[in-house]
C-alpha cells in the first residue's frame, strides 16, 4: 500500500490551512490579505497583485501603487467591497491601507476563528485517514493484503495522521501567539 499519497493529501490540507492563516490579519500589515481581492480591469476580474505593486514600508501599512493610474478608483472600490475590514486611503497616486492596533476583544475573536479553521483541517485529515484505512480494508478483502498487513497499514496511517495533527496544532499555536502578542 502506498502511504505517500495519503501523506501528500494531508500535506495539501496543511498548506491550505497555512494559506488561510496568512490571510487573517493579526494587526501587522500582510500583503496576503489582498490575495482574494479582485479588481475589475477592463471587464476582467484580476487580482490586485497583477495590476499594482504592493509594498509594506512599515509594520502597519500596505502601499498599493497601480501601474495604470486609471484603475486607482477600481482598486479602492474592490478593497471596500471585500471584507478585509480596512478602509483604503487614496491620495491620487497610491492607496494606503493602515492597520489599526487590535483590541483585546478582537484578538480573542480572531483566536476563536483560527481555532475553528484548524479544527476543520483536523477533520479533513481524519477523513483522509478514514479513506486510507477503507482502501486498506478493501485490499485485504480482495485478498491482496493479509490481516497482519492490514493492522500494520492501519498503524502506519494512524502514525501519519498523528504527525499531521501535531503539525496543525503547531501552526495554530504560532498563529495564536502572533495574534495575542502583536
Amino acid at each position: 500500500m502506498d502511504f505517500s499519497k495519503i501523506e501528500e493529501r494531508m500535506d495539501k490540507t496543511i498548506s491550505v490551512l497555512q494559506e488561510n492563516f496568512s490571510e487573517i490579519r493579526a494587526g501587522r500589515a500582510n500583503p496576503a490579505i489582498l490575495n482574494k481581492v479582485k479588481v475589475d480591469y477592463y471587464g476582467v476580474s484580476t487580482p490586485i497583485s497583477q495590476v499594482a505593486g504592493i509594498s509594506v514600508p512599515e509594520a502597519r501599512l500596505i502601499v498599493i501603487q497601480p501601474w495604470d493610474m486609471s484603475i486607482l478608483k477600481e482598486i479602492e472600490k474592490a478593497i471596500l467591497a471585500s471584507d478585509i475590514g480596512i478602509t483604503p486611503n487614496n491620495d491620487g497616486k497610491v492607496i494606503r491601507l493602515s492597520f489599526p492596533e487590535l483590541n483585546e476583544e478582537r484578538r480573542k475573536e480572531l483566536v476563536k476563528d483560527i481555532k475553528k479553521i484548524a479544527e476543520e483541517s483536523k477533520v479533513s485529515i481524519r477523513s483522509i485517514r478514514r479513506d486510507g484505512i477503507d482502501e486498506a480494508k478493501k485490499l485485504q478483502k480482495d485478498g491482496e493484503m493479509t490481516e497482519d498487513d492490514l493492522k500494520n497499514a492501519e498503524n502506519q496511517i494512524q502514525k501519519i495522521t498523528d504527525k499531521k495533527i501535531e503539525e496543525i496544532d503547531s501552526v495554530l499555536a504560532n498563529k495564536e501567539k502572533e495574534i495575542m502578542n502583536v
